[in-house]
């Protein structure tokens, strides 16, 4: 075998066709699952889609690469579990494009930070994360609070979301601007059409603090605070699991994210 190798490498076209072959067959491996995700993704009643703020968030938090230092897919394993809650389901990332499973933790993992701490708690950590944990190598992101949120564009925005399968209605896509603006605006007649959209647990509150702007800031700190919200499938799981252990029953089979 070992000498087949040693003629192969000889043989540049030999070997850039072993090459082709060799990752053909692992793309075909890691490719073909994607065809029966249909069957594979859990279908639950309370699963919503995110709001325009939530998803202008969702985008600035990909823009500044915050998946580089923080995951977002807790594993089945017990410290995981233990320490973020229960473990992440498909389901859950069904509508997200792109998926922010990630796997580097330089920073703790985020799939169920919302509702853990408060609005002004994320904001000053985003602003200068420094004044919350003082070992933090985190960089600060001051710019977000001074930065207006360009929100003109978003109907387009949902457009091709829902191209690619996340289930916004025209009536959604039509009032995006102003439904990112009433999500902020608690105030005005904006927000019930807010609620009206995406139902009663959706958050609506000026998230940055700050009443006279819309901002970066507030799009963020609301992506943040839903993560983990946005179905509460997980958690009847593991009451589910939980109480199967107690009865020294076997736990259902899981259907996750890996």
């Amino acid at each position: 075998m070992l000498g087949f190798h040693y003629k192969l490498e000889r043989h540049s076209i030999g070997l850039v066709i072993g090459i082709i072959v060799a990752a053909s067959i692992g793309g075909f491996i890691e490719i073909a699952p994607l065809f029966t995700i249909d069957e594979t993704v859990e279908k639950v009643a309370d699963m919503r889609v995110y709001t325009p703020l939530e998803q202008a968030g969702r985008d600035i938090y990909t823009r500044e690469g915050c998946y580089a230092c923080h995951s977002q897919m807790i594993r089945t394993l017990r410290d995981d579990v233990e320490r973020y809650g229960p473990y992440s389901l498909a389901v859950e990332s069904q509508y997200d494009h792109p998926m922010l499973w990630a796997s580097k933790r330089t920073g703790p993992d985020l799939a169920r930070i919302g509702g853990k701490y408060s609005d002004q708690w994320h904001v000053t950590h985003l602003n200068n994360p420094r004044d919350l944990v003082k070992a933090s190598n985190m960089p600060a992101y001051r710019s977000l609070l001074r930065t207006p949120l360009k929100m003109d564009d978003y109907s387009l925005h949902l457009a091709s979301l829902r191209d690619v399968g996340v289930p916004y209605t025209d009536e959604m896509i039509a009032n995006a601007a102003r439904d990112a603006y009433g999500q902020a605006n608690p105030d005005t007649d904006a927000a019930a059409g807010v609620i009206e959209r995406y139902g009663e647990a959706t958050n609506i509150r000026v998230f940055d603090g700050d009443k006279t702007q819309v901002t970066e800031m507030d799009a963020l700190v609301a992506y943040l605070q839903v993560l983990g919200k946005l179905t509460d499938i997980a958690y009847k799981i593991e009451d589910i699991d939980a109480g199967n252990v107690a009865a020294g029953q076997p736990t259902p089979e899981k259907t996750g994210s890996e």
